[in-house]
């Protein structure tokens, strides 16, 4: 099996580190417009760095790590010579199967949307595709995104919501942490314990969430003693329309997701 993937920067970099790591290098090509990034990608994996998109296309699955604005004219050189028995995966955000068959009509799709946590082996990647792609393409496409973390697929309606959640998701918890920290420091712990008390509070949080199966607000109620100290940040938070904010930055992502497709 041959990877391809045309584009080396945060995102596609990350996934196809992981990638890397998984599958034998000598199968795997990559490129960029910035030679430099690209070619210090190969040095640090072990993948092949080729000068033009072009060279890319002999893979059996290729990936696309270019941002929306650019896709036209990545398109405009390869859309014709993309080999029909080619798997074609885009991660660039907001942009939908369809508008990606009108750039190349000969070409088939599976549309996907990571998180930078696949920079550690933990991203929540969604992915979504067509009935022209084969049940055991798309079986091959899950199993090769593994390498970075855990994946869905979710039908495609659901990609923009996918993109804010989990997409831009990270940023908000990255937020949530320094200001954890912030206040931890605030209280007197030095600032270098501030981040790590911070960071695994929100790490093991979340692995409670998903081993447990149970609802996070389930989970709420077991830390928040009766006129403890638990329940009196609750309702600072709740004062300060903590969760409303939430709502607000996901929804707002998730807008400009829409926006990014048309």
């Amino acid at each position: 099996m041959k990877i391809g993937c045309i584009g080396t920067g945060a995102m596609g970099g990350a996934i196809m580190r992981a990638i890397c790591k998984k599958y034998d290098v000598k199968n795997i090509k990559v490129t960029d417009k910035n030679v430099e990034l690209g070619k210090a990608f190969a040095n640090e994996t072990g993948a092949t760095f080729v000068s033009t998109n072009k060279e890319v296309l002999d893979a059996d699955y290729i990936f696309l790590a270019v941002k929306p604005q650019f896709l036209s004219d990545v398109f405009a050189e390869i859309a014709g010579i993309i080999p029909t028995n080619a798997v074609v995966i885009s991660m660039a955000a907001g942009v939908k199967l369809e508008k990606l068959e009108n750039w190349a009509p000969k070409a088939r799709f599976v549309r996907m949307m990571p998180n930078v946590c696949a920079q550690i082996g933990q991203a929540m990647t969604a992915i979504t595709y067509k009935d022209n792609i084969k049940a055991e393409e798309a079986a091959t496409v899950k199993e090769i995104l593994s390498s970075a973390g855990k994946v869905e697929q979710v039908p495609e309606k659901l990609m923009d919501c996918v993109t804010a959640v989990s997409g831009s998701g990270p940023a908000f918890v990255f937020m949530f942490i320094e200001a954890l920290a912030d206040a931890a420091v605030r209280c007197g712990m030095p600032r270098s314990q501030a981040y790590t008390y911070a960071a695994q509070t929100v790490y093991g949080s979340a692995g409670m969430v998903l081993e447990n199966g149970q609802h996070p607000a389930v989970l709420k109620d077991m830390v928040c003693s009766p006129a403890g100290t638990t329940i009196e940040g609750v309702a600072a938070l709740e004062k300060n329309n903590f969760r409303n904010a939430v709502i607000e930055a996901v929804t707002a992502a998730c807008d400009r997701s829409i926006a990014l497709g048309k």
